[in-house]
């Protein structure tokens, strides 16, 4: 059994009360692939999670990426391409089938007022159904696009996966938290690190 891999780093196991099991937080650019059985939580707004996993070896894993496309570091997860493929590679080395993995993708939101000509959220949203649907991996289930944030709990060993969609956050934290995040992005390097909020 291979251990939990996330990035960039490995620690963060917490006991969650909701799910009443212990959990992996994933933050923007993390991707988590596991066989333990433990849930992967994330906070989703313009972001995008997709939940992967092969429920004939009990495999699976997350990834929360904030951009469609990619970047000009392949081992950052920020952009959705590398998140995508970082997760999958992942999810190979431990022993999934590629014909064998299924998705569940979450996220998207247009939680950033002010920007309503092709917004981030919808880019990501459709930047995960192009790229699953052009690797031929089938989505079982999706909850994308709308104007709220979302909550996901998934567990790799089965493909169960909870969603909780939170108020609309026009006037809320996250929106405040992402709009500085997408500000940063905008002012850092390309290639840089990214800045975690």
């Amino acid at each position: 059994m291979l251990p939990a891999r996330r990035q960039p780093a490995p620690e963060g196991i917490y006991y969650d009360s909701a799910l009443q099991t212990e959990a992996i937080r994933l933050l923007p650019a993390d991707y988590v692939a596991t066989d333990r059985p433990i849930a992967l939580v994330t906070l989703l707004g313009s972001c995008v999670a997709a939940c992967l996993y092969d429920a004939t070896l009990g495999i699976g894993g997350m990834n929360h990426f904030m951009l469609p496309g990619d970047g000009n570091d392949s081992s950052c997860a920020r952009y959705g391409m590398n998140a995508m493929e970082l997760l999958i590679n992942d999810l190979l080395k431990r022993g999934a089938r590629r014909n064998r993995i299924q998705a569940k993708v979450f996220g998207g939101g247009n939680v950033l007022s002010g920007f309503y000509s092709d917004p981030i959220g919808t880019r990501n949203a459709r930047f995960v159904l192009e790229y699953l649907g052009a690797e031929n991996i089938p989505v079982r289930a999706q909850d994308l696009g709308d104007v709220h944030a979302r909550k996901v709990g998934f567990f790799p060993q089965t493909g169960r996966t909870l969603v909780k969609r939170l108020p609309s956050t026009r006037d809320d934290g996250i929106l405040d938290a992402e709009r500085a995040l997408y500000g940063r992005l905008n002012r850092a390097p390309a290639s840089g690190g990214v800045e975690l909020f």
